[in-house]
């Protein structure tokens, strides 16, 4: 099975997209090879038209387990500390938000796409951002798949998780 998609291929996911939306989810998942929480987390501001540059955050939290008593790392399979040998019962979790950060050049029929796209109002209001698709991710993945269906593609891969998904 292949795991990746054609120029060809994704050409025609485009062209099927009913929305101008889909169309442009469709070409920044795959012209900026982004996961699709990265492609939904994109604001308006993070488009720079002047550089022909999108700023992607990778939203990932990291967690870190100690042991209560003596405060060593552990790891989620743990049961007895290594630092202190005593059972462990509940380790103390310390959750950081871990962003790293991307700036990615993109072509300018994608820039013009996008911009067409900002000037007609699509972009939502969401929390006090304006996210360039405001939608979920469930969704995004519908019209991914939508796009697929009926473009004649059989199957589609994650990205992320490398599993097929089926579209018919």
């Amino acid at each position: 099975m292949k795991a990746y998609l054609d120029p060809e291929e994704v050409q025609l996911l485009e062209e099927v997209a009913a929305y101008a939306r889909d169309r442009l989810l469709v070409r920044v998942l795959f012209h900026l090879g982004c996961r699709i929480s990265e492609a939904l987390a994109i604001e308006v501001k993070d488009v720079d038209f002047h550089q022909g540059t999108v700023t992607i955050v990778h939203l990932k939290a990291q967690k870190r387990l100690a042991c209560p008593g003596c405060g060593t790392r552990l790891g989620s399979t743990h049961v007895f500390c290594p630092g202190c040998g005593q059972k462990v019962e509940r380790a103390l979790a310390d959750e950081r938000e871990h962003r790293k950060v991307r700036t990615l050049p993109v072509d300018h029929a994608t820039l013009e796409m996008m911009r067409d796209y900002i000037d007609r109002g699509g972009p939502v209001s969401v929390g006090g951002k304006q996210l360039l698709f405001g939608i979920t991710r469930g969704h995004a993945w519908k019209i991914v798949k939508d796009c697929a269906q009926a473009a004649g593609l059989e199957k589609l891969v994650n990205p992320e998780t490398g599993r097929a998904h089926n579209v018919s």
